[in-house]
Order: structure tokens, then sequence, then C-alpha cells
């Protein structure tokens, strides 16, 4: 999604994308590559029981209790007043909300594997709450995702929101699925050096967006660099007002006494 976002959006809708953002494109390929590579395996879960008692654990109703918290914030306080100069605000309402979305397709996806199986699963009541939680989560980053899009530059709003987005999705994981359990240590630093690798990526994309550098005038844009300001003290000053020939009405006249 980041590069795609960001090279369709500077060839279809105009917006620059110069060689540190194709290369801030490129990290975060390389980056999402590492992930996949030491990424957790999942832990079984195959019935809708299975998937009731992991959402009915402490610890994951006390984090769904705090991004629900988090959200309300976002959404009644802090989005009418920064959301249209801050682009963090509509994004991270997006990024939490998705915790949501993730957690209910793969209940979903339990539900519809069950179904195919033969299992009675429309009657069961999980199975309907994950619909509307979907529905609704989806529905929600849909609209405040269009609205970041409608005032930000779409090579910025898509690899943020990716981070955002991967950074909830990796918790949650965390919470709910305890997927991190069985890591290696190779793995979880993997894990970690490829994320660190996506959110440097990301950096290039929104830190020199602004700046007119390609292969082709990379060379001049080293050169034209501005040579440091010589610093000259007072007595060099006052030998060259004292040998001009013509000193200006409007300056001061300065006098050298030499004992």
């Amino acid at each position: 999604s980041v590069p795609c976002s960001a090279i369709l959006s500077s060839y279809l809708l105009g917006e620059r994308l110069n060689l540190l953002g194709k290369l801030g494109c490129l990290l975060s390929l390389v980056g999402s590559t590492v992930m996949v590579i030491h990424a957790p395996e999942d832990e079984e879960v195959t019935t809708l029981e299975e998937m009731t008692s992991k959402l009915q654990e402490p610890g994951f109703l006390a984090y769904a209790a705090i991004l629900l918290a988090l959200c309300f914030l976002l959404i009644f306080y802090l989005a009418p007043r920064y959301g249209q100069s801050n682009i963090l605000v509509y994004l991270t309402i997006c990024s939490v909300i998705g915790a949501f979305s993730v957690s209910s397709v793969k209940g979903l996806g339990i539900a519809i594997k069950g179904f195919f199986a033969g299992q009675p699963v429309l009657q069961h009541p999980l199975t309907w709450i994950l619909v509307v939680t979907l529905v609704a989560s989806i529905t929600t980053q849909i609209n405040y995702l269009n609205k970041s899009l409608d005032i930000f530059n779409t090579s910025l709003v898509f690899p943020i929101y990716y981070v955002l987005f991967t950074t909830i999705v990796i918790t949650t994981s965390i919470i709910l699925f305890k997927e991190w359990v069985t890591m290696t240590v190779v793995d979880i630093i993997g894990t970690v050096c490829g994320f660190l690798t996506i959110i440097l990526g990301v950096f290039l994309l929104h830190a020199f967006k602004d700046m007119d550098v390609s292969l082709g005038n990379l060379p001049q844009v080293l050169q034209n660099e501005q040579p440091a300001p010589v610093t000259r003290d007072d007595k060099n000053i006052l030998i060259e007002v004292d040998n001009s020939s013509i000193a200006p009405e409007d300056k001061p006249k300065v006098f050298v006494l030499y004992t």
C-alpha cells in the first residue's frame, strides 16, 4: 500500500515524489518483507467458542476499553479542533478503529469456515456481534480516511496510516492471540528491525517531500551548497575603512590612532 499509493498519486494526481520519497517507498517494502519473514505463527483458534473466550479475557477487555476511550476522545474533542491541520488526528482514529476490524475479520473467518463445515454459526450471538462491529469500524475508517485524503497529500496519508495501523494490529495480536509467545529471539529482533525500517522509509517520505531531488539534479544539489560566511573581527573592518579612498557620507567615519 505504501509504494503503490505514493507512486500512483505521483503519476495520477500530480503529487511530487522525489528521489528520497522513492527511496522511502523501497525501504517500506523491504521492512514489510522482513516482518513477513519473521512473523509469528497464528495461535490455533478454530471455533467461535474459543474466540469468545479470547475476547472475554481481562487483558483484552482492558485494552479494548482503552482504545474506545481514546477513539471517543479523538472523534469528539480533538478532531473538530485539530483535524483540519494535524494529519495524525484522523489517521489515528482510523488506526485505533482498525484494531476492532482486524479482530472482527479474524472471528468472521472462523465463522465462515465453521458454516461450510456444517456448524450452527448463524445461531451463535458472537457472529452477529462481529458483523455489526466490522461494519461500524470499516464505515468509521472510510469516513475519516476520506477526510484525511481531502486535506492532506496522498503520498503522506497512506504511509503514516500504514505505520499507525501496523502498530495497532501488532499490539492487538500480542494481547488477543498471544502470537509472540512462541517466537524466538531472532524472530523478535527481525520483526522489530523490519518495523523500524518501515518507519525510516515513511520518515524519508514525509520529511523531505518538498525537496527537489532527483538522479538528474543530484550532483547540482550536492555542489550548490552555500559557503559559510566569513567572520571578520573589528581590526580588519577598521583597516578596510581606513584604506578606503572614499568614505560614504551616510556612514560614520572611523579614525585609527597609531601610537
